[in-house]
């Protein structure tokens, strides 16, 4: 192995495993028809709580052990990682349209329009966004798209907050002053001056923001909100297995560790990531 190399291994040691971590969980909700081994809702009452095959009692046929109805947990796992990489994309993503638009504005114009969106940011992070969550999937009746806007909505001041602060250093540098001068037209500026150069937080915000957005969205279904409870997510699985703690732990703890895992490398690759694109980063 080449020094070279070695070198490149220990500089993104945190990226090369956050992204084989994320990497991972996207192939496995890719091809979860391919990989589980049974229907996630295909119920067997012989099999109510059977054990892992590595506990006594355990048998291959149900590899991480089977839930109160005798659904396998491998094959619940594998589907539910669909819903929350799903969900968790899908929300930072909305987020990121809705808070950058705004971040960009109140940075760029200033005055009564950064006074106005700067309240809302304020209002929403004073407000217990778990109580509003509830409330408005309450109101929304629940369901994916109810939940991505929910979640979008918990994740956009993030965005704005970043944005705005580095508009407030772009819209000054003399690029920005020169296009201006010579007549460059508002809309252009904001697009080809303002946010070609805000991408680097914005990236750096949305994997933050899908970390966030998986586990908001475990905690919602394990309050029984949100996504249908007959779609398998991990959230969810928590939720069937907390009343089984004591004789089938395995129920709720390996979706506990599933959401762990990949919020730990969606985590891992945002470190990476803001230490890549902060240029006063060493290299």
């Amino acid at each position: 192995m080449s020094a070279s190399f070695t070198r490149f291994l220990s500089r993104n040691a945190v990226g090369i495993i956050g992204g084989a971590i994320i990497l991972s969980a996207v192939a496995i909700a890719v091809f979860a028809p391919l990989i589980a081994p049974v229907s996630a809702s295909q119920i067997d009452l012989r099999a109510r709580l059977a054990p892992p095959v590595f506990v006594e009692g355990g048998s291959i046929k149900h590899l991480l052990g089977a839930d109160n109805l005798g659904r396998d947990i491998l094959s619940r796992l594998i589907y539910g990682s669909r819903i929350s990489l799903a969900v968790g994309t899908a929300a930072a993503l909305l987020g990121a349209v809705i808070g950058s638009l705004m971040g960009i504005l109140a940075g760029y114009f200033g005055g009564k329009v950064d006074g106005v969106i700067s309240w809302f940011v304020d209002v929403q992070l004073a407000f217990p966004f778990t109580l509003l969550a509830i409330f408005l999937l309450g109101t929304l009746g629940g369901g994916f798209y109810a939940v991505v806007i929910v979640l979008a909505l918990a994740t956009w001041v993030n965005y704005a907050r970043v944005v705005r602060a580095q508009v407030l250093t772009v819209k000054v540098q003399d690029y920005v002053l020169a296009a201006r001068a010579v007549g460059v037209g508002t809309p252009r500026t904001l697009w080809r001056y303002i946010f070609a150069n805000s991408t680097a937080p914005i990236i750096v915000v949305a994997s933050f923001s899908t970390a966030q957005a998986i586990l908001t969205q475990a905690a919602l279904s394990f309050l029984g909100v949100g996504i249908d409870p007959t779609i398998p997510s991990w959230g969810a699985m928590l939720n069937d297995g907390r009343d089984y703690l004591q004789k089938a732990w395995w129920i709720a703890t390996f979706p506990g560790l599933a959401i762990a895992f990949t919020v730990l490398g969606v985590n891992l690759f945002g470190d990476w990531l803001r230490d890549r694109l902060d240029p006063r980063s060493v290299r």
